[in-house]
């Protein structure tokens, strides 16, 4: 009877300090590995708020992509009375 062998995946991310190389050479010597690919994830970009260094949470990104996509209505205003006066006669 034959044996199956299975093969499990090991995900690492490393940060743009480190040298890939380097890494991958490393885990190449360990027994077992059979296969390395390496691929760079794509960040979705955030906006941050200077005074406070938090970052924008994902649902108000959500919205300032689907403005700038035109998903979303955006109103302008000519001047910040105009702006006061709206939000007043809500």
């Amino acid at each position: 009877m034959a044996s199956v062998v299975t093969k499990k995946q090991l995900i690492v991310t490393v940060d743009d300090s480190v040298n890939v190389a380097n890494v991958t050479r490393a885990i190449k010597m360990l027994r077992g590995v059979v296969d390395i690919h390496s691929a760079e994830t794509k960040k979705k970009p955030t906006l941050c708020n200077p005074e406070t260094g938090e970052h924008l949470n994902k649902k108000t990104m959500k919205v300032i992509d689907d403005v700038r996509n035109g998903k979303e209505e955006m109103i302008s205003y000519s001047s910040v009375d105009d702006f006061e006066k709206a939000m007043r006669s809500l």
